[in-house]
């Protein structure tokens, strides 16, 4: 067992991946990223909370998924359920834009008002947010975005669940009936 873990290491280290919190003794509280506004964002403020983590693009076919993430969090957040938006731009450069000009777009053409992150990376590729690693490491490699609106669901506990590719939409029975479960 040893020797394989020690061989996971030395692959993991050659092609240049960070080693992820997937020892179970981590959680999403274990980070901090900034948000839009530039402002810290310590994930420990959601304890106790469900959090539903997107990332996110303006120009993307699944942008219109902005409206049913609003409904969301309308439906959801006084029953416990963070929406939580990180734009990217790694899939399509479809997310080319500012935080502010990010930010603005948002709110103009889809009234949103949950809580979103400045710009990561999420891909997996170099320069990938540790979040994203850490996501990836718990849920396996296969659970990395692979386009954008891919959704992330977190249970009160900080620990990851279930992922959703970008076709899930955010008014889908599938997502719906997973953040029940996470918030009964």
């Amino acid at each position: 067992m040893r020797f394989i873990t020690l061989m996971m290491f030395l692959v993991v280290s050659a092609v240049g991946i960070q080693p992820v919190y997937s020892d179970g003794e981590h959680s999403l509280y274990d980070f901090n990223v900034t948000s839009i506004e530039y402002k810290d964002m310590p994930l420990n403020q959601f304890k106790g909370k469900a959090v539903l983590l997107v990332n996110t693009a303006s120009y993307c076919g699944y942008t219109p998924q902005y409206k049913g993430l609003q409904a969301l969090w309308d439906e959801y957040r006084d029953k416990g359920l963070i929406v939580l938006g990180v734009p990217a731009n790694d899939f399509g450069d479809q997310e080319p834009g500012s935080e502010r000009n990010i930010k603005n777009f948002c709110k103009v053409n889809f009234k949103v008002d949950f809580p979103m992150t400045k710009k990561m990376v999420v891909d997996g590729k170099e320069g990938t947010a540790e979040l994203y690693n850490w996501l990836a490491g718990v849920l396996g490699e296969d659970s990395r975005p692979q386009w954008n609106f891919h959704k992330y669901l977190i249970d009160t506990e900080g620990h990851p669940v279930a992922y959703f590719r970008s076709k899930v939409t955010p008014e889908s029975s599938e997502l719906k009936a997973a953040i029940d479960k996470v918030l009964q």
